[in-house]
């Protein structure tokens, strides 16, 4: 969740998605993932997060019971896989000494369940003492794809132009059913407890990097967010990299799952800029309608209904994901990633999605023990 703007090197600071000389929108791309670390025997949360770090490439987040990692920055999707690969290789030879083992999905049927300190670090704590119950409660994890726009003005109008997808890959990527011991009936609760932040949504109705920071600073100014990174946006200019970030999915326990979100989101990003270079218009849509898309996916995830908010109607989950392709694939196949993409996508619908194949385990322990396991396949 945390997105830091200065300080630490190790992982992030290593990763500099999209530090790198780029000539056009999407030539780079990189991932950041969100892990919880869990008994390896109960599957139960453990506040572990310091003595894993000793010994895995990875960064701390808000809770002593998570972790992150983040590529380095890479231009294709088979790097981006190996870097995955290597970045849950070292986490989880580190935890496995520990009798650990980290888990990529959006809650665990412990998240939530009581107070849990955060990790010692100067910011985490002030925000423990500003937010309170958000901060007790905020044990989810999530997956974000940072995708190259070398230039900023851009970056803010592409979060524009994309937001109204942004809700297919939530439903594609929902991992978190269980919170706080309970089936929430959601199939991404993470959406639900991430929505109450003052900055969390989708991206606002603005133009130009000028309105992005002033809205960035008015917030700040108002004590509301402590700093930029603090701006929690389904999909926003990065904070440190000229990249956009699309951080509305549930982090995914098969790494395939998350190199199919990569590829959408870079194509997705790449068709807008196609857009915006061509001079359309900017797509008009009630946030009211863009919220409730996002809430209908987090609801559902692919079992139901989305809604597609420019013709303000609801359409069976399929027919969006279909739509949603059919938007994107002159970027896929322009990179060469069609069929990477159509395959990982059927796979990913034949099985299902992660929340569904949570709820298929006679037990909370015995869900979290599969994630452990999807976690850990290369």
């Amino acid at each position: 969740m945390q997105e830091r703007t200065s300080g630490r090197t190790g992982a992030r600071g290593n990763a500099a998605v999209g530090a790198q000389p780029m000539e056009s929108v999407g030539d780079t791309i990189g991932v950041e993932e969100e892990f919880h670390v869990v008994n390896a025997e109960s599957g139960e949360l453990e506040a572990a997060a310091r003595r894993v770090l000793r010994g895995a490439d990875a960064e701390p987040e808000l809770h002593r019971s998570m972790v992150e990692t983040a590529t380095a920055v890479q231009t294709d999707l088979s790097a981006l896989r190996a870097d995955i690969v290597e970045k849950r290789r070292s986490l989880t030879e580190a935890c496995d000494r520990l009798g650990l083992a980290p888990v990529a999905a959006g809650t665990v049927p412990g998240s939530g369940s009581g107070p849990s300190r955060v990790y010692p670090d100067e910011r985490y704590e002030r925000m423990a003492q500003e937010y309170r119950q958000l901060v007790d409660e905020q044990q989810v994890a999530a997956c974000q794809v940072q995708v190259g726009v070398p230039d900023r003005d851009q970056a803010v109008r592409l979060t524009r132009r994309i937001r109204e997808w942004l809700p297919v890959l939530l439903a594609l990527s929902v991992s978190s059913p269980y919170f706080a011991g309970q089936d929430t009936g959601y199939a991404s609760y993470r959406t639900v407890v991430t929505s109450r932040w003052p900055t969390v949504g989708p991206p606002p109705d603005l133009a130009s990097a000028a309105e992005y920071e002033k809205v960035v600073e008015t917030l700040v100014e108002s004590g509301v967010i402590s700093d930029a990174g603090m701006v929690y946006f389904d999909a926003r200019p990065s904070a440190r990299y000229p990249t956009v970030e699309v951080r509305v999915a549930d982090s995914c326990p098969r790494i395939d799952d998350v190199v199919l979100l990569a590829a959408l989101s870079r194509a997705l990003v790449t068709v807008a800029a196609e857009e915006d270079d061509a001079g359309r218009p900017l797509p008009e849509a009630p946030q009211v309608l863009l919220r409730a898309a996002t809430w209908r996916a987090a609801r559902s995830g692919l079992s139901g209904h989305l809604v597609d908010p420019s013709t303000r109607t609801a359409v069976p989950a399929g027919v969006r994901i279909d739509a949603f392709l059919n938007h994107v694939r002159p970027a896929l196949e322009a990179r060469g990633e069609w069929e990477t993409a159509v395959d990982l996508l059927a796979d990913l619908r034949g099985r299902g999605t992660s929340a569904t194949r949570q709820r298929r385990a006679p037990s909370h322990r015995e869900a979290v023990l599969a994630l452990v396991a999807e976690t850990r396949q290369p």
